[in-house]
Order: C-alpha cells, then structure tokens, then sequence
C-alpha cells in the first residue's frame, strides 16, 4: 500500500506507523472536484452508534460514520438500494460508501453486490463491536470505526487486513497517538470531536480545519460530488444535513435527482457565498463542514467554529 501522510498529519508508531490520510476532515477534502457525481454514501438502517441525531453528532467526520437516526418512515427496500448503486455505477461514479446499518450481514450483503457489479471503490464502515462478525470480503474496504481508548487501539492491530480505520477522538487524544505503538497497516482517519461552540475550543482549529485543494475556489471541498441517501430514502447533500432534503428516491431516480439545482448550489458553496468567509485570506485553504456548523448554530451558513470572525 502507498504510503501517504498530508501535512500536520504525525507517523507515530515504533517498529511501524499510523498512515493517517486524514484528519478532522473526510479523505476527498484533498481531491481535486470536477463537478459531476463522485461519491455516493448510502445509510443502511438508523443505526447503532453512540451519537445521535436528538443529542447531536459532533464528529468532524460522522459523514461516513455509524450513528443514530430518527426515520420518519419504512426504510428502502434491498431492491431499491440494489436499484440506486446500479445507477450509481451507471452515472459512472466511483466511491460508494455503505454507513449507518442496523444489521451487518446486510451491510456486506450490498457491499458484496456494488463490487460484483463493477463499483471500483466500495467502503463498508463497520464498529469495531461488530468486526468480529464479518470477515475478509475481496473488493469490499473495510473501514474499522473505534472509539478512542488503548483496548480498542490494541484491538485493531488484529484486522490489518481492513483497508482503513476511523478513529473517533478528541484532539488531545489524538496528539496521544505519537506515543502509541501500534501496527495497523491500513489508512487511518482521525475523527475528532468538537464542542458545542467555539468557546470551549481548546485546539488550533486553524491547524485541525487546514486543507489545499485544487478546487476549492470553485466546489467546497467537502460537499462537492457528494450525495448521501439516508436508509428511508431522502436525498441529502451530506448525512449529517437530515433537513436539507434535495430529493426522494422512493419516487426519483438518481438521474432526476442529480438535475436538482438545489445540489449543484451546495456543491458550489465556496466561502465566497459564505457571510465573513468570502473576505477572508484562509478562505481556500480552511476546511468547511456545513454539517458542524448548523449543529453548533442553527445556520446552514453559520460560522460558530471561526476564530477570525
């Protein structure tokens, strides 16, 4: 496997190395977006895991995470998911990421399905509390999803065959990793944990919310290319964005749902449509989670986690 560790990102291990790719922001935050669909992250169920939608989900990366949610009604049918990763590999799309799932035999179920029909990335994301349940799935990326805590750390060095893992911690925890031995070969990504409001920040979050991405004058570099479908069907920008409903795939096709305006316009909410943002000289570098930002606000545009304001 290629080695990659972007900048702020430490290779820690002795006699080995995290390969973290990502911190506090999804892997594509450093891809280049050409404007068309690039991934699509389907929710399987309303899921297990500890963050909820009524509590709220203050992960810097709960976009393809496990957590909980409310379904307001019966969940998609296995056809109708089998009909939209069709779709999703006929609009030639390449990253499928299968989240949120109530039972994982399911979850592989539509994993193993996406990879015998040609879908070139296909990521299943499961808790660690359930890996055990699963094993090897040719073709199919295992994302790993732990909490931060030693046991859990250690525990990972026995599924180096999963392609990557997703780390859930606070900053401080995840300066700890340094000084952790641990021998996991795969891609790692740090999920870190943000307080309610910027008043209780105790991180360089210009540090955290760095990025360079080639596209980010023209696509936000989160949102762009991403559509998410929760388990009952609606159409999101993003997981974590449940009131912004784009679109229904009980009664849409993907085609019809990717004409809609509404999805382009956040996939083209670059900080210059951004109140403060557009004036700011960080605004092409700083990572930009819409998700974060309307939880801690109540404003899809909000800015609570900017210390430039």
């Amino acid at each position: 496997m290629e080695r990659v560790i972007y900048d702020n990102v430490a290779e820690i291990g002795i006699g080995g190395y995290l390969n973290i790719v990502a911190v506090g922001k999804p892997p594509w935050s450093y891809k280049k977006h050409s404007g068309k669909l690039e991934r699509l992250i389907i929710q399987l169920g309303s899921g297990k895991g500890r963050f909820s939608e009524v509590r709220g989900i203050p992960r810097s990366i709960g976009c393809i995470g496990n957590n909980r949610f409310i379904l307001r009604r019966e969940p998609l049918s296995v056809e109708k998911v089998q009909e939209l990763i069709k779709e999703f590999k006929f609009k030639r799309g390449k990253e499928l990421y299968l989240t949120n799932y109530d039972s994982v035999e399911y979850l592989i179920k539509m994993a193993n399905y996406a990879v015998s029909i040609g879908i070139p990335e296909v990521y299943a994301v499961v808790r660690i509390e359930d890996i055990d349940k699963i094993t090897p799935v040719e073709d199919v990326r295992i994302i790993t999803e732990l909490e931060y805590s030693k046991e859990h750390l250690k525990k990972l060095e026995n599924y180096r065959w999963a392609h990557g893992a997703l780390i859930i911690s606070t900053y401080q925890q995840y300066m700890e990793l340094e000084k952790i031995d641990i021998n996991f070969p795969g891609e790692v990504y740090v999920d870190i944990l943000y307080p309610g409001s910027l008043r209780k920040i105790d991180f360089n979050i210009i540090e955290i919310k760095r990025t360079l991405s080639p596209s980010n004058s023209k696509y936000h570099d989160c949102l762009a290319g991403t559509l998410a479908i929760t388990a009952d069907g609606y159409a999101l920008p993003c997981p974590l964005l449940r009131n912004f409903i784009i679109g229904d795939a009980k009664k849409l096709s993907l085609k019809d749902i990717l004409r809609k305006k509404r999805l382009k316009n956040f996939w083209k909410l670059t900080k210059d449509k951004i109140g403060m943002c557009s004036s700011c000289p960080f605004k092409y570098i700083c990572h930009d989670c819409r998700a974060l930002e309307y939880q801690a606000s109540g404003d899809p545009f909000g800015m609570e986690f900017c210390i430039m304001e």
